[in-house]
């Protein structure tokens, strides 16, 4: 049994019973019932997920996930590919927008070279785990092998083993870099929901009207090029997928096996999500949707994940940036649940 496998065979339904009891307890804390809105709900789906009706959220992990994409010759991004290796080195030294805000949120940072076209120096203190130097231009043939779409997913689920062996967490969040990646992203999500490209499609880093027309093209002549069937998961990655894309859903897995609550991203993470949830359908359970992206097609893949986000700023950085502004929700989600007194401790009535 391959590593993919025996992670997806390892996964089992969220507990019932330690979300009944979150609930119940919910229930007897002193305020209305229902009065703390979506806190409540998220403490017992976290409770669930971690089968402890006094769950934690913290400390937290950021797993952001880099490749390059070959499809950006064909003029689908306002920015050259070279700026992903630029943004790593920029994580390492922590000035991005994940470095802050996961800072705020008292987490850490993963990075993971899975396939960016650049070298680094090995002493960088990354995940060094290039499957190639980007993907292939899948307007033109097969973004990587079916061999490397394994290797990719099964390098986010290494990469997760390792940092929660090494010093273990309560919360995951994905997050992503690579330039050209909301074109493969929109690719898959195109397939793996149904929807149309140009329901899907966002403008990325930004490109023009015609950028924006000559991206909806590109897409769908791929898509029919090479015609990805849904049921094949793995295929629709090998197809029109990224490196990063693939490990991110390794991520989502890995956490899901670990029990343990992932944090989803914008458009990108909602991509990997999306290949997560194809190849194993009970992961979903694990997932949490934090906001909705700037971008036009992640509200229809949350809605496609049943997922409800839990902000809408309009952002579109990715990185991981939505997670990370999540992950204090959550941490007081479960202090509300843990430390609030209930109507009998505290000796008060219950008629609010």
């Amino acid at each position: 049994m391959t590593k993919l496998e025996a992670t997806i065979a390892s996964i089992i339904p969220t507990d019932r019973k330690a979300a009944e009891a979150a609930a119940r307890r919910q229930a007897a804390l002193t305020k209305p019932a229902g009065s703390l809105g979506d806190l409540e709900y998220l403490s017992v789906r976290i409770a669930g997920i971690e089968g402890s009706a006094a769950p934690s959220a913290e400390p937290g992990a950021v797993f952001v996930m880099a490749g390059d994409h070959g499809v950006c010759a064909e003029g689908v991004s306002a920015y050259p590919a070279d700026v992903t290796k630029a943004m790593v080195l920029n994580f390492v030294a922590g000035g991005a927008a994940i470095n802050v805000l996961a800072r705020r949120a008292g987490a850490r940072v993963v990075v993971t070279d899975a396939g960016v076209a650049g070298d680094f120096d090995p002493a960088l203190p990354i995940h060094h785990r290039k499957i190639a130097r980007g993907t292939g231009n899948f307007a033109r043939g097969p973004a990587m092998s079916r061999d490397q779409a394994v290797r990719s997913l099964e390098t986010g689920i290494e990469v997760f083993e390792e940092e929660f062996a090494a010093r273990p967490f309560r919360i995951a969040a994905t997050g992503d870099m690579g330039i050209g990646n909301t074109t493969a992203s929109t690719a898959m999500a195109a397939v793996l929901t149904g929807r149309g490209v140009p329901e899907l499609v966002g403008r990325g880093t930004g490109v023009d009207d015609a950028g924006l027309a000559r991206k909806i093209a590109v897409i769908e002549a791929a898509l029919a090029l090479h015609n990805p069937d849904a049921s094949d998961p793995i295929g629709v990655l090998a197809a029109v997928g990224g490196y990063e894309i693939g490990a991110l859903a390794g991520v989502v897995l890995a956490a899901a096996a670990r029990r343990v609550p992932v944090l989803i991203d914008g458009y990108i993470s909602g991509a990997a999500a999306l290949l997560a949830a194809a190849l194993c359908p009970l992961a979903r359970a694990y997932m949490i949707g934090t906001h909705v992206s700037g971008d036009a097609g992640h509200a229809l893949m949350l809605e496609f994940l049943g997922l409800k986000p839990l902000l809408r700023l309009g952002m579109r950085l990715g990185e991981g940036t939505g997670a990370a502004l999540a992950m204090p929700l959550c941490a007081a989600a479960c202090a509300v649940l843990n430390e609030m007194a209930t109507f009998e401790s505290a000796g008060v009535s219950e008629k609010l």
